[in-house]
């Protein structure tokens, strides 16, 4: 019997910096709630999907930036999605800045967790790769920022056997990155669930990137062929806060096929019947891991390519 998982991709719109968190919950409880009537099993939030994209401006006052952060998960203000979600009886995957106390000090992460459908975390994901600046850039026409306000994600890539499935997650700038598709499918990953905040011009060459959409799908599509996976990935689109930022939420099937995509840069939920067992006809046949994935050798090349020593 296949494996059928069917998953609405919520697109976010412009969030302004004047929103707060539970004028964004309601949002979001009523795309959840359209999942639902559309015969959901799990809805995918965006990242940082609580407030604006607030990298993409500068702030001083420690008060200030923490107050962009949850510091618990659920709280006040996010305890109406998970008690929707139990229900209704639906999962959902949503991104937040993550403020914790580690070893008595202060930080800062971008976070997503994957919420089983009554109620209760599955998983919690950090991003690792970060993108953009430590510190402000004069002259931008907007900030990126990522590098100043998060710290990078301490809890590796992971997967977990939710939703009749393998799922991973990872966040935005993780998906420019072949290792981390790698990493999910070395671990059985068969779903990798993943939001994004993608500007679609670079901080300081305004009008010099034509290819921010086609180098979006690019990297996902390769993603889930090569590491024969499903990829669902949610935008947060739209201008917001003066930054263009591109849509295409989409979902990828392992053939690396998008099998769906939001046509709109506004709030707008997707979905598509994924059937998980797809990504056995490349696992074990087209690409037939088991046979022709040789991980033994991987730490044998990078052995031999050292580092060539500098000259004196």
């Amino acid at each position: 019997m296949p494996r059928t998982i069917t998953i609405g991709a919520a697109q976010s719109g412009p969030i302004s910096r004047a929103e707060n968190r539970q004028d964004v919950v309601q949002r979001l409880l009523h795309q959840m709630r359209e999942a639902h009537a559309r015969g959901c099993d799990l809805v995918v939030f965006t990242e940082v999907a609580l407030t604006a994209f607030f990298p993409h401006w500068y702030m001083e006052d420690p008060e200030e930036i923490d107050a962009y952060f949850e510091t618990e998960m659920p709280n006040q203000a996010t305890q109406p999605l998970f008690d929707e979600a139990k229900r209704l009886g639906i999962g959902f995957h949503l991104g937040y800045a993550e403020l914790a106390i580690e070893n008595g000090q202060k930080r800062h992460y971008n976070t997503a967790v994957l919420v089983a459908p009554d109620g209760t975390i599955i998983g919690k994901y950090r991003k690792i790769h970060l993108p953009g600046y430590a510190e402000y850039q004069p002259g931008h026409h907007y900030q990126n920022l990522e590098k100043y306000y998060f710290d990078s994600g301490n809890l590796g890539f992971r997967t977990w056997n939710a939703f009749g499935g393998v799922v991973g997650m990872c966040i935005c700038y993780d998906r420019r990155w072949p290792e981390t598709y790698r990493a999910l499918a070395l671990q059985g990953a068969e779903l990798i669930l993943l939001g994004y905040t993608t500007p679609d011009q670079p901080t300081d060459r305004p009008g010099t990137n034509a290819l921010s959409n086609f180098h979006n799908l690019l990297t996902m599509q390769a993603g889930a062929y090569q590491n024969a996976t499903w990829v669902v990935g949610v935008a947060k689109a739209g201008v917001e806060e003066g930054v263009s930022q591109i849509g295409q939420s989409c979902i990828i099937a392992p053939s690396g096929e998008v099998v769906a995509m939001a046509s709109t840069l506004e709030d707008e939920l997707i979905v598509a019947t994924c059937d998980l067992d797809r990504t056995q006809e490349y696992k074990k046949h087209s690409l037939n891991f088991e046979a022709n994935r040789h991980i033994e050798h991987y730490k044998l090349i990078t052995e031999r390519v050292a580092p060539i020593p500098p000259k004196d």
